[in-house]
């Protein structure tokens, strides 16, 4: 007997719906045999993991606090990879953004107007876009691979943060810890129900994202570019479609909104910047693209899944005493099974049985 793989003649509809769920399902699988090899009753830990943290209101706000950036770097993450635009360095491009935006909080620190927050927002964007463009302008000009140049951006991103908070924009009144000054009132970004809970308008910013961005790949003639392009360069050119022109456009649109989510995650949920600033989101976001299709509507439920699995591995660690590293195991496990059932999207598994005459199959 032998198993083998048979492409199909076009790709399953069925396993387009079914490989995100059969997905999930194998990584809790995975996780209940996890938690048993670490003495941990699997029911009462998926419980902890993915339960727990839903059942209080004030919960529910931390998912979306942390749902919000996941959703809005993988929405402008799933424009480069339709694209055929591999945009590994969200994360330096999130840093970056962060970083720009809270230029008039740390620099112009007496400056109070209402205008702060927006212009906050728009030079976060913006410096998301100018770090992006350098891995496009590698690639559209130079041929550069833009997995290896947007990768390698990030740990630069992350060490200018670490040298200006340890320098240039130390808080001077911080007791020497390596943080900035604390962001005005007219810096932070506001919560949407402050009564109840700490969620912020990033979560709203990410929600209005996805559905511009699902409205322009359906409906307009830049997202047809897109899909034409990233499923066929000589169609596109047959078409009249510059990809030149699509890796700068792809490139400049995901790390804006990477920008955005960086700049709003600092003035919402921190209010100050710090040498990290980010769990991993803009690597989290790859995992969240493809769990959702690379489309915009599915990025939302899939950014509110990997949310769960931060908030999850908190409420591990306090009721079970597990490693905080859990998380990156089943961020790693789900990005794992979606890659490998979506196999099953263009290609039959076949059994194949052999008969043995004389010995010899």
């Amino acid at each position: 007997m032998r198993i083998e793989l048979e492409k199909r003649p076009q790709s399953s509809k069925l396993y387009g719906f079914v490989s995100p769920l059969l997905a999930l399902l194998l990584t809790l699988i995975a996780g209940a045999i996890m938690f048993a090899i670490l003495g941990k009753n699997p029911v009462e830990a998926l419980d902890a993991f993915f339960l727990e943290p839903l059942l209080e209101v004030w919960s529910l706000h931390e998912l979306a606090v942390k749902a919000a950036p996941l959703i809005m770097i993988g929405v402008g993450l799933a424009v480069c990879y339709r694209s055929n635009n591999w945009n590994i360095g969200a994360e330096g491009q999130f840093t970056i953004g962060a970083i720009t935006g809270s230029i008039l909080p740390i620099v112009f620190t007496e400056w109070h107007s209402p205008a702060v927050l927006p212009l906050m927002l728009v030079m976060g964007a913006i410096g998301g876009a100018v770090f992006a463009a350098i891995p496009a302008l590698l690639k559209a000009h130079f041929n550069t691979n833009e997995i290896l140049t947007s990768l390698m951006l990030v740990y630069i991103a992350q060490l200018f943060l670490d040298w200006l908070i340890r320098g240039a924009w130390r808080n001077p009144q911080g007791f020497n810890f390596p943080e900035s000054v604390p962001f005005p009132p007219e810096a932070t970004l506001p919560a949407i129900w402050e009564e109840s809970g700490r969620a912020h308008w990033a979560f709203v910013f990410a929600i209005v994202a996805a559905l511009l961005v699902w409205f322009m790949l359906k409906y307009t003639l830049r997202g047809f570019e897109i899909v034409v392009l990233g499923q066929s360069e000589r169609a596109g050119r047959f078409a009249g479609f510059s990809s030149k022109k699509m890796i700068w456009f792809s490139f400049l649109f995901s790390g804006a909104l990477a920008g955005l989510a960086g700049i709003s995650e600092v003035s919402g949920s921190i209010g100050h910047l710090q040498p990290a600033i980010s769990p991993g989101y803009g690597f989290t976001a790859i995992i969240v693209a493809f769990l959702g299709r690379l489309n915009p509507l599915g990025i939302i439920a899939s950014g509110l899944v990997l949310a769960l699995t931060y908030l999850g591995g908190e409420a591990a660690q306090l009721s079970l005493g597990v490693s905080d590293k859990v998380t990156r195991v089943f961020q790693g496990l789900i990005l794992f099974f979606v890659l490998s059932c979506d196999t099953l999207i263009y290609y039959k598994i076949r059994v194949v049985w052999t008969r043995v005459r004389g010995g010899v199959a």
